[in-house]
């Protein structure tokens, strides 16, 4: 160690604050830093970077189930490296490495920028489904968005749509108008986020579309650069973040199969569970269906096997 209070690691040859203000996680010759652990990803400091592990937890209106979706935490690194790719044009992203990583969590590992993440979801959504539906519903629009009348489950959009929330701590997210959006982050990043958050969706829905697969809504989440730039981070069109429907399957008007965690949310609300820790058991043949679509979809996308 040396006198400034830092280690330096022997994989990387980085130098890394140890202290009792600093909570430091050890691994065989790897020393990083736990910076932040969420319900799914632990992000973990490494000098000027930040490197993302997504685990195999999983998560049901806000609470982490106690039963793990095995080899889920690669699906979703896997195949938000392969989203990342393919928009490139669209938008930069955080992705540093997706190969230099700790072999700990090789596979489940992204080596990205340090940003500075912004405090919104920001949804796109080209079919009804979810809380979506449910504000439909009730007021013919999502957030400040009039949406045609006669619309049901599952119903296609007439042109994609954007609704962002809140990203809240704890607790629930919350919706927020065009206002909201731009009295958060200003006038100018609330439209590029708009503007980014639907081209995204539109190029991923066009790729799935082409491999049988619609996108009925998903979330992104942004950050700055340094110099003010907007960047693509955490993870992007993957099951945890996006409904997936196979497009041969899909009609309008009812429940549509899902390639993504709808099917956990659907077993789980035939549960007399009230939505409060601690979340119930899954049971082996509920954890083996969820891993089958998960890899399901990862193989139609992407042509190749996590």
């Amino acid at each position: 160690m040396a006198p400034d209070g830092t280690r330096t690691s022997p994989r990387y040859g980085v130098r890394h604050v140890t202290g009792a203000a600093v909570t430091v996680r050890f691994f065989p010759g790897v020393p990083v830093e736990l910076v932040h652990s969420g319900k799914v990803r632990e992000l973990y400091a490494d000098g000027d970077d930040i490197v993302m592990v997504a685990s195999d937890r999983v998560s049901v209106y806000d609470v982490v189930l106690p039963t793990p979706i095995p080899g889920k935490g690669v699906v979703l690194t896997q195949l938000s490296l392969w989203w990342f790719g393919q928009l490139t044009d669209v938008i930069a992203n955080h992705v540093i490495s997706g190969s230099d990583v700790p072999a700990q969590w090789a596979g489940r590992a992204i080596r990205c920028r340090r940003l500075r993440m912004l405090p919104v979801e920001c949804i796109a959504r080209g079919y009804l489904a979810g809380l979506g539906l449910a504000a439909y519903n009730e007021t013919g629009t999502i957030c400040d968005v009039r949406l045609p009348p006669g619309l049901g489950e599952g119903s296609r959009l007439p042109e994609p749509v954007f609704t962002p929330t809140t990203k809240a701590a704890a607790g629930h997210d919350e919706p927020m108008t065009r206002a909201d959006l731009a009295a958060l982050v200003g006038a100018r990043v609330a439209a590029e986020l708009e503007r980014v958050t639907l081209e995204v969706y539109r190029r991923g829905a066009a790729l799935a579309a082409a491999r049988g697969i619609l996108i009925a809504d998903t979330k992104l989440e942004f950050g700055l650069a340094p110099d003010g730039a907007l960047v693509l981070a955490d993870e992007v069109l993957t099951p945890d973040s996006s409904r997936f429907w196979p497009a041969s399957q899909w009609q309008p008007n009812r429940p549509q199969r899902s390639l993504d965690k709808q099917f956990l949310r659907d077993w789980s609300a035939g549960l007399d569970w009230d939505r409060k820790p601690p979340g119930p058991v899954i049971p082996s043949d509920v954890v083996a269906a969820t891993r089958a679509r998960y890899q399901e979809l990862y193989t139609r996308l992407t042509d190749r096997n996590a």
